[in-house]
């Protein structure tokens, strides 16, 4: 089927052109199909003296399965043939590169373009794991891109790693244990949270520049490893409090402190919901249609909510969409819908203008009564400051987060609170509630609104490409 003699492989149907590049267990050429499609295709020679008997049947196995899987964000495996000395997998040919040249070329990403990065990541990871796949051996190298003018991440050699062991007959660690979870070097027993555990280095690495466990030599790698040190992140470039976050937990030595996979995907920052899909137009529309309804019955707040939730998903309907015309159609809609929802913020606003007297009113009886209860005149102090804060111009989010600073307290002792202090709170707690939501809606619509004018006219690519210009 296949033939390997001096220079290039030979294989059937296609015509090797250049070496891409190699690693411990195989090498990836460059080739094109003999068929009149001339398709560009990548093929990787895994050589079978690196894998034992049985590994070499469940690897086959484990190809004709991974044959079925279509993913945007996971590089297609399209064939695969074998001879004596190798397996050959025909796969997906990516122009971009990969991500460890990407990042090294602009030596740190912005947290915008890493987070679009990592919502395509999460997405592939959510597939796999959906399907029982682990892929144990994430890295940058093993993450290709689509192309340079229009990078899409693409995920490769998944599902491999499992039967290729990381140490060989001599307990020698190979691959990079850079990006290797610590129960992986240290215990040598892990599970499909070392994916997690890497994933964390990837994006740590995307925004700082360079791995946590970066050395000078093995030795201190190893140290570093070996270390129960907690991982610090740095101060500069400063990041926003949701991706400091999910880093800090992604990178926790102890696998069952770890964040979880279902919380992983539902992490704000990650925000798989909201990514930019071939739905976000759909879903958008349908909102809309629920709002506009809502609208015409009267009920000001409800429309403004769903008019909200709408934007959510037009600002990645508008990423996801390459066509000039239609970008324009969906911006003209976005601007559309945001005047009508800044309509609305004023008629819910002099209504909520009565809520914050009646919480005042409120807080007042509270506080006559919880002069004992320093826990409780503590939680109602913030809410005071939320509520003078949002009086400030621009000051949203810092009244927004007082508020749920606030919130968290209150709820606490709203189950232990009894009779008449508890119907207060009760009363206390919704009237909050409504003042975050109206926050949350007010400061969505300003950012839908600045998302939707700044977005330049060729998309989610173009934003990538001058967001990632050499720092």
């Amino acid at each position: 089927m296949a033939g390997s003699g001096w220079g290039l492989p030979r294989l059937d149907g296609f015509i090797l052109t250049e070496r891409l590049g190699s690693g411990t267990y195989a090498t990836v050429y460059k080739a094109y199909a003999k068929k009149d499609t001339r398709e560009v295709v990548a093929i990787k020679c895994v050589a079978k003296k690196s894998l034992n008997k049985a590994s070499v049947e469940n690897l086959l196995t484990e190809i004709e399965i991974l044959k079925g899987i279509r993913h945007p964000h996971i590089v297609q495996l399209k064939d695969f043939q074998w001879d004596n000395d190798n397996i050959y997998l025909i796969m997906e040919f990516c122009a971009g590169g990969d991500l460890s040249r990407f990042i090294h070329t602009r030596r740190i990403l912005p947290e915008k373009v890493a987070r679009v990065f990592m919502q395509q990541l999460a997405s592939a990871l959510k597939f796999l794991h959906e399907r029982n796949i682990s892929h144990l051996d994430l890295k940058p190298q093993n993450i290709l891109l689509s192309s340079l003018e229009k990078p899409h991440l693409k995920l490769a050699d998944f599902g491999f790693a499992q039967h290729m062991s990381p140490w060989d007959e001599k307990h020698v660690l190979r691959g990079s244990p850079l990006y290797m979870a610590p129960e992986m070097v240290c215990q040598r027993q892990y599970d499909a949270r070392v994916d997690l555990w890497s994933t964390g280095v990837i994006l740590y690495e995307a925004l700082f520049g360079k791995p946590p466990f970066a050395s000078r030599s093995f030795s201190e790698l190893e140290e570093k490893i070996r270390s129960n040190r907690v991982i610090e992140l740095p101060l500069r470039p400063q990041l926003s409090p949701d991706c400091r976050d999910l880093l800090q937990r992604l990178l926790e030595r102890d696998p069952s402190r770890r964040i979880s996979f279902q919380d992983f995907f539902a992490h704000p920052w990650v925000d798989l919901e909201h990514m930019p899909s071939v739905e976000s137009l759909a879903r958008a529309t349908a909102l809309v249609v629920e709002a506009v309804k809502k609208d015409q019955e009267g009920d000001a707040a409800a429309a403004l909510s769903l008019y909200c939730k709408a934007l959510d998903f037009f600002v990645p309907a508008l990423h996801y969409e390459v066509d000039t015309q239609r970008k324009e159609a969906i911006r003209a809609k976005v601007a559309q819908y945001v005047s009508r929802a800044e309509e609305l913020k004023a008629i819910v606003s002099s209504s909520n203008q009565a809520l914050l007297r009646r919480g005042t009113s409120v807080q007042g009886l509270l506080r006559e009564m919880a002069r004992d209860k320093p826990r409780l005149l503590a939680a109602l102090e913030v809410a005071s400051a939320a509520m003078a804060k949002e009086e400030e111009v621009g000051k949203e989010q810092d009244a927004l987060d007082l508020y749920q600073h606030s919130l968290g307290e209150l709820l606490l002792l709203l189950a232990e609170a009894p009779g008449r202090r508890r119907e207060l709170l009760h009363t206390e707690v919704q009237n909050l509630m409504a003042r975050a939501e109206y926050l949350k809606e007010q400061i969505k619509i300003r950012e839908s609104h600045w998302e939707a004018e700044t977005l330049d006219k060729e998309g989610l690519s173009e934003s990538v490409r001058s967001s990632c210009t050499l720092q």
